[in-house]
């Protein structure tokens, strides 16, 4: 084994039990030999002495290259294995800490999205074929975190929470406009122009996106209170009585975050309602994992709290409530990657292996960033003006009630009551 690895390895590896077979057929183990084996095979001394340079982006390209392999255990396994070392920290974990804090010094240069980049990293990722996202999505589509109440309900039933859990944050009133600012294939719009008899404008920059979404406009009979366009936000003239974005806000970069919530100010009427929901970081600032940038979402950024709310506050815009969702996106991924694995030949026929390897190895290090790192979710609440909803959250669960009532009703409280 690469000398460089072997020690990287060891030192890293104290609990746990992992087991590397190198280019030469030697099996090396590491670990106190507890919790679930983990056993991967590299095929050549190129690929260890990647591995041991810059681990993050060369083990996945490893796998996705066939150049690594597992004999026990998965994806997953190996990332459990090495987050829970990488938390007890050590010298390994800062040599770790220490390469991200070089590419934290070029994190503009990576998050530069203006409208023309913004569209081509959409194109990279959204752009890529419908069949292939309907062999792990839900039937609306829904490609965000779902609401786990209950962490053994149906994927398909945690998005319909996750879409009336937004929609309560609303605070929507018939006869309404509302803006979804990252529509996707209109699964919420959709819903929040059917529940409240609302007129929804989604904007979307994928093509793909936006053609699934004008035809399930007009399947459901729709059209004329929901409609999607393709344009960038920074293009937009409003005012909005209420401005929804799910999703999105991760693609924004955060060289635009103060453009961002500046041009949100100017969409939306003064006595209007905002609800962002995005992956966020507990951790403080930080960078893009190297593979996720490279491979599936260029230009893109997670947030720390600390990074949205001062472009928030200088947009003139006042925080109403903020939820954090802890482990709920980890039972999304699980749910998506499961789906995934079981369609996984689907995906070879529909792209290839490597690409399939690639997107296992993307569901994987997600499901694990968010049980084993320091990923989460934010639901920002967002408002112009103080009184803009009532002075307690109880609306929200007495909207959520009257949603999931059969044939219930859309009417809201006003912000008086």
């Amino acid at each position: 084994m690469n000398p460089l690895l072997q020690k990287f390895v060891s030192r890293l590896i104290r609990i746990g039990s992992l087991a590397i077979t190198d280019a030469d057929g030697e099996v090396h183990r590491f670990g106190d030999g507890s919790g679930e084996p983990v056993h991967v095979v590299i095929h050549s001394r190129r690929t260890e002495r990647a591995i041991a340079l810059d681990p993050m982006l060369a083990a996945p390209e490893a796998y996705m290259d066939g150049e690594m392999d597992f004999i026990e255990g998965d994806p997953l396994a190996l990332m459990k294995v090495t987050y829970e070392n990488f938390e007890r920290g050590g010298t390994e974990a800062l040599a770790m800490k220490f390469g991200e804090g070089i590419r934290y010094l070029f994190r503009r240069l990576h998050q530069f999205n203006p409208a023309g980049r913004s569209k081509r990293n959409v194109a990279r990722h959204y752009d890529l074929s419908g069949e292939m996202y309907k062999l792990f999505l839900d039937e609306d589509m829904q490609y965000s975190c779902a609401y786990y109440p209950d962490p053994d309900i149906s994927l398909e039933e945690a998005q319909k929470l996750k879409k009336r859990h937004i929609m309560a944050k609303l605070a929507l009133k018939p006869g309404q406009k509302v803006l979804d600012i990252g529509s996707g294939w209109g699964g919420l719009g959709l819903d929040i122009a059917r529940q409240f008899d609302t007129n929804v404008l989604g904007v979307t920059l994928s093509e793909e996106q936006h053609a699934v979404s004008q035809r399930r406009a007009k399947e459901t009979g729709l059209s004329d209170r929901a409609r999607f366009e393709i344009v960038d936000y920074r293009a937009l003239k409003g005012p909005f009585d209420r401005i929804v974005s799910v999703g999105m806000f991760e693609h924004v970069g955060i060289n635009h975050y103060r453009t961002f919530f500046n041009k949100c100010a100017q969409l939306l009427d003064d006595n209007g309602v905002m609800l962002l929901h995005t992956i966020g970081r507990t951790s403080g600032p930080s960078v893009t994992n190297a593979f996720i940038r490279k491979y599936i979402f260029p230009g893109g950024y997670i947030p720390a709290l600390s990074e949205i709310v001062p472009a928030v506050e200088k947009a003139g815009l006042i925080i109403t409530d903020i939820e954090i969702l802890r482990l709920h996106y980890a039972e999304t991924l699980k749910a998506w990657r499961e789906r995934f694995m079981a369609n996984r030949d689907k995906a070879v026929a529909i792209y290839d292996e490597r690409f399939a390897r690639m997107w296992e190895f993307y569901l994987a290090g997600s499901e694990a960033s968010f049980r084993w790192q320091d990923m989460v979710n934010f639901q920002i609440q967002i408002t112009k003006r103080r009184d803009a909803l009532p002075v307690t959250r109880d609306y929200i669960g007495e909207v959520e009630r009257r949603i999931g009532a059969p044939g219930g009703g859309t009417a809201f409280p006003d912000a008086a009551e």
